[in-house]
């Protein structure tokens, strides 16, 4: 293969990120198969709408406000319950063993994996701080905190668990060795914050990057032949302009303005200031750790050991021994009813969907990475056949995906819906697809700054006929019926009648989109019509537009659920997670067989990434809510040009 030829395969959808500060854009494509025809996608824009929490609330407040809001309200245990734990502790399995007077230590770095992959998922973190605030060995938290690969949602959630811990009337202090935006956020929920004096602050503010490559495509010689409905629907832009238009700049503008303004406000609050003195402070450009310390921004400028012996000394701990510290993973293995947190008889599932949606799953590996349609639809008609649920939660964190599996999952949410209360709950992101889904329960519940709606569709396909003269490749197609070459013919132009009907398909998978999400919004078409337009919404704007019904996390879902299950909020339940099913054992021999011919994961990953050949796409590109890491060589864009340049 030519390096040219090699070059092309690099490509994927551009990506835009949202960062904290300057640094360079990345951008991912979709690998483009030369020989294969290229169907139907339909993704998100990069659009968005922005205005102040307080407008939001107000508008839709009345709406809002006929949801329990499932605050947590932390009772001692006391009396008979506290002996039954002291009990349960005494019989409690080796591993559940913790020294009284620890102190938890969790360690927030890098993203955030699922509930049942290896590693801090955000699951266990909620888990940990809950379980901490009951458990009598437990004096405090110390919560490590380093650069983060998430969003703003997720970020949200472990800000409000700190602040319910911290109802037990027990000590959480952050220490933050490098800090931005986002890993301030959590540490000024804490009720101290130390940093060493070597320590990376960078609080700069925000940017939002989007990239275009249509440059690098007339180089290369590719055309991107893009159709698209809806002014706001922006992603094609990446592949087809040079430059950001006005109405995407218009609405990433707003989306920047909701998300600092949101930062300004809680942070704030937090540290006691004025809104405008800590704006001014951003401005400044300070980095100087001693100037944040002067300034209130954190407690104080020690090193790791200095903030232990400071602990030591608030505990009482004699200075020769040591601090007794139990590590978030260890901690992790301690049950809840150990500490004495008990469901009830009632009892709610929890079904998560996170990642991009597939409709069946990859052959190429053991566990495919994002949604498979068909076994989320198992654990859906799995909870609509059961008696022992009383409602069902649709855990959502997704930009979507294939087109026919979302539609396949909203059926079958519907039909669950049918027989019980089903709440759908987004996190960072439930968007086109991911929102597909969501519209299929009862009731939808998002964080203030959910990435959600998207509404729309844009599809394209390329045209590689001067790159195949580059090359010297040629294609002849013989064929039958007037539009057979509709995606064969990847080396030409569409001609007049079939780019009539590409623009009339596309125009049908919008409307069949649209009209299903109005029906399920109990909207008119028109109304959803103002909404729809590929737009992607936050969580706030989606609620004052209807959809959304209420602004929270996972506890206000299940809060809902209860109310919809005609449970009184003040009973307990019992919160069930369906749980990933093992492998079978083809699947562990197929894992094994892999492993031996050196099959590389990134390649698996990049053909897994072929969403092209696999039909209709409901899926928000180009909406990264994360901070750019890594070295400007490692821009897949540079290694493009460097392709392409090496082959002249």
């Amino acid at each position: 293969m030519s390096l040219t030829r090699a070059a092309i395969h690099r490509f994927r959808h551009t990506y835009r990120r949202l960062s904290p500060s300057p640094s360079i854009t990345r951008f991912q494509f979709h690998p483009i198969p030369i020989p294969i025809p290229k169907p139907f996608h339909f993704h998100s824009s990069s659009c968005y709408s922005s205005s102040s929490y307080s407008t939001i609330k107000q508008h839709f407040a009345g709406q809002d406000d006929d949801y329990p809001t499932g605050d947590f309200h932390f009772k001692p245990v006391t009396g008979w319950n506290k002996f039954l734990v002291k009990l349960k502790m005494l019989i409690a399995f080796p591993w559940e063993r913790v020294q009284h007077g620890s102190v938890l230590k969790i360690i927030l770095r890098g993203q955030l994996k699922s509930r049942f992959s290896p590693g801090l998922s955000l699951p266990q973190i909620c888990d940990n701080l809950l379980k901490a605030a009951y458990d009598p060995r437990i004096s405090g938290v110390y919560l490590h905190i380093d650069i983060l690969n998430c969003g703003w949602a997720k970020l949200e959630e472990i800000r409000r668990h700190i602040l319910n811990f911290r109802k037990s009337g027990k000590f959480v202090v952050a220490y933050v060795p490098s800090c931005r935006e986002k890993e301030y956020y959590i540490a000024c929920a804490c009720e101290e914050i130390y940093a060493p004096p070597s320590a990376y602050f960078s609080l700069f503010g925000l940017t939002v990057q989007a990239g275009f490559v249509r440059g690098v495509l007339d180089n290369i010689g590719i055309e991107p032949q893009v159709e698209k409905i809806g002014k706001y629907k922006s992603a094609g832009e990446q592949l087809t302009c040079r430059t950001m238009s006005d109405d995407n700049r218009e609405m990433l503008t707003a989306l920047l303005d909701n998300i600092y303004s949101n930062w300004l406000d809680n942070v704030s609050s937090a540290r006691g200031k004025k809104r405008n003195d800590i704006e001014n402070f951003i401005n400044e450009g300070v980095y100087q750790v001693d100037r944040l310390k002067e300034e209130g921004f954190i407690s104080s400028i020690l090193y790791d050991d200095e903030v232990i012996t400071r602990l030591k000394e608030r505990l009482q701990v004699k200075t020769d021994k040591n601090l007794p510290m139990v590590d978030f993973r260890k901690y992790s293995g301690v049950r809840k009813w150990t500490v004495g947190i008990s469901g009830g008889k009632e009892m709610i599932a929890i079904i998560r969907a996170s990642g991009a949606i597939r409709r069946v799953e990859s052959p190429l590996s053991v566990s495919s990475k994002g949604i498979i349609g068909e076994k989320l639809i198992e654990k859906i008609r799995r909870v609509r056949e059961s008696n022992k649920f009383k409602a069902a939660i649709i855990r959502i964190d997704s930009p979507g995906g294939d087109a026919l599996a979302s539609d396949l999952m909203w059926r079958e949410i519907r039909l669950l819906a049918a027989s019980k209360p089903v709440i759908a709950s987004m996190s960072d992101v439930a968007a086109s697809g991911g929102y597909y889904m969501a519209m299929g329960a009862g009731t939808i519940v998002a964080e203030s700054l959910t990435l959600t709606g998207s509404i729309g569709v844009v599809t394209g396909r390329f045209n590689l006929g001067k790159l195949y003269e580059k090359i010297g490749f040629n294609k002849e197609i013989i064929s039958r019926g007037k539009y057979a070459e509709l995606f064969a013919a990847e080396q030409r132009s569409f001609r007049p009648h079939e780019a009539e009907l590409f623009a009339k398909s596309v125009q049908n998978i919008y409307k069949q989109f649209r009209d299903k999400a109005a029906f399920s919004r109990s909207m008119t078409v028109d109304k959803m019509e103002e909404v729809a337009q590929g737009r992607v919404w936050t969580g706030n704007d989606a609620a004052s537009h209807g959809l959304v019904d209420a602004i929270g996390g996972l506890s206000r879902a299940i809060a809902i659920a209860k109310l919809k299950a005609n449970i009184p909020q003040d009973r307990k339940v019992t919160v069930v997670e369906l749980s990933r099913p093992s492998p079978s054992l083809p699947e562990i021999v197929s894992s094994v067989g892999n492993s031996l011919v050196g099959v590389d994961q990134t390649l698996k990953e990049l053909l897994q990434d072929l969403t092209f050949s696999d039909g209709v796409q409901a899926r928000m590109d180009g909406i990264m809510f994360q901070k750019l890491e890594g070295y400007p060589s490692a821009n897949p864009v540079l290694a493009l040009m460097k392709d392409y340049l090496s082959s002249m």
